[in-house]
């Protein structure tokens, strides 16, 4: 049965604190969802062992990534920790287009960028962790950076936890499953949105014409 109407695409972005589970929740998600892909960001950042170049980010030399920002090739950039991070812009328009939705993994400045570039298609969510405490606990056990950079994503969370309130949607992350299913139910509303489905006015003018 061919389906009346199509879905345009939507813009899906995770914030947190580092520490506070949201590339876990957007692993998961991926996981899941057919329909789901990775906004994948330009970066200025050294290459980690654990990560694949195209696939985690594209790492780019800083004159590359200033060509982009002057060009208007990036839908949102800021500096985290001393190096650069965008979203290419082109790719994103294509997908939405298809009806494909993207995930980005942004923090706050870049979610009010997306908002300024694309807010129709924009649905935003913040996750949270349970305690302070917690979220220390889980940076040290990751054992990913040193201990002066923990420290620094300590001091820079109690700024990003602040603009909580700009966000459509808040998930404290004090379970995982429950809070993936909370993600997943967001999105399938999301993709609900009457102004998401194309031809929908057409479609019911036909079902009222008896056609």
């Amino acid at each position: 049965m061919q389906v009346p109407v199509t879905r345009r695409g939507l813009m899906l972005v995770l914030s947190s604190p580092s520490g506070a589970g949201k590339t876990t929740i957007s692993r998961r998600l991926l996981e899941e969802d057919d329909n789901l892909t990775l906004s994948v960001s330009v970066t200025t950042r050294p290459r980690r062992p654990s990560e694949t170049d195209g696939v985690d980010y594209r790492f780019i030399e800083k004159q590359a990534f200033d060509r982009m920002v002057a060009h208007g090739e990036l839908m949102e950039h800021a500096m985290v920790f001393g190096h650069y991070y965008g979203t290419p812009r082109e790719e994103v328009e294509a997908a939405l287009a298809l009806g494909r939705d993207i995930m980005f993994d942004v923090d706050w400045q870049g979610a009010q960028q997306l908002g300024e570039a694309a807010r129709a298609d924009l649905v935003t969510i913040f996750i949270l962790p349970p305690s302070t405490e917690e979220l220390e606990r889980r940076l040290k056990a990751r054992a990913q950076d040193p201990p002066e950079v923990v420290v620094a994503r300590m001091s820079r969370a109690a700024d990003e936890m602040s603009h909580w309130s700009e966000y459509d949607y808040i998930v404290i992350n004090d379970d995982l499953e429950e809070s993936v299913r909370r993600v997943c139910a967001v999105l399938a509303a999301e993709r609900l949105r009457r102004y998401r489905q194309i031809g929908l006015n057409d479609f019911i003018k036909r079902m009222r014409a008896g056609r």
